[in-house]
């Protein structure tokens, strides 16, 4: 569940904006101090120093299937979908996925270092991937992001895919009153804006069409794209127009096939790479000391 939540207080200014994943996790402590002292016969006390002792793990974070005790919900006053308890139950995990490399190392190394009471309060977890696996994930959660019935989320997506592919220029800038992106006649590299329109070279609007189709494919009637609803072929003469096609050993014409090494040519394919996850306990913490002293009172 991608979230903007405005009480947060974790300083990601130095962190270029398609480094940094923030979404949260919901879920019900109501559920899980019934497991403890109905179901394993633990005294409350007990029940609340193994809560606030557990370390949540990669799946139970990100994994898109949910499972009690977590679960969904966009209700200002949600009801637990397991065992109906009301909102005091419920605890956030605010959580941090950070990309590691050289555009994010020493502002994730800054962050850690000034966070309160960091192995109290907040739990870090490293995971090895690989690019493709990385971009994946990003793409997957900037789905969640996107209203596809609003006509400016290609220039969203767009401008979202620039920021992940050159983090040090600002495109936040650079898209403010952009109106259309489109590709360059006489560009071979790089960018200019042009009043209320964007131009691209045509290799970087290619990838960007690439993007694009990727993000809209799961969702009905995909395939959507700045040069409107493309067919896989479609986007395949348009990307070979535009030179992504010169550096890949394609054996047949398999379309699958070439997809894939498209897509590998664009995200780094098995390039490793190291995932950071920074995960805020605090509201899960004092929730959980909530409910404890209501069952001990």
């Amino acid at each position: 569940m991608p979230k903007t939540n405005a009480q947060h207080d974790i300083d990601l200014d130095g962190f270029p904006p398609g480094a940094v994943t923030r979404f949260s996790k919901l879920l019900c402590l109501a559920c899980l101090f019934k497991l403890f002292t109905k179901q394993m016969g633990l005294a409350a006390r007990t029940a609340y120093s193994e809560i606030k002792r557990h370390e949540f793990s990669i799946s139970e974070l990100t994994g898109k299937e949910t499972t009690r005790p977590f679960f969904q919900s966009d209700e200002k006053h949600p009801r637990c979908p397991y065992c109906n308890a009301a909102k005091r139950w419920h605890a956030h995990l605010e959580i941090y996925r950070i990309e590691g490399g050289k555009a994010t190392d020493a502002a994730r190394r800054a962050l850690v270092k000034s966070l309160p009471k960091l192995n109290e309060h907040f739990q870090l977890i490293e995971q090895k991937t690989t690019g493709r696996a990385a971009f994946f994930a990003w793409l997957d959660t900037l789905g969640g992001t996107l209203d596809f019935a609003y006509d400016g989320w290609l220039l969203q997506a767009t401008q979202a895919f620039l920021e992940r592919r050159e983090p040090k220029t600002k495109w936040g800038e650079i898209f403010a009153g952009v109106r259309a992106a489109r590709r360059s006649q006489r560009l071979s590299v790089g960018w200019e804006r042009d009043g209320a329109r964007l131009f691209l070279a045509p290799s970087l609007y290619a990838e960007a069409l690439l993007v694009q189709y990727l993000v809209s494919r799961s969702q009905a009637h995909g395939g959507l794209t700045l040069e409107g609803r493309l067919t896989l072929i479609e986007l395949f003469r348009r990307l070979r127009q535009a030179g992504l096609f010169a550096s890949l050993e394609l054996t047949g014409a398999d379309q699958a096939e070439t997809l894939e090494k498209l897509i590998d040519q664009v995200t780094g394919g098995d390039i490793s790479l190291k995932l950071h996850f920074l995960v805020d306990r605090r509201d899960f913490l004092a929730k959980a000391k909530a409910v404890y002293t209501s069952l001990a009172s």
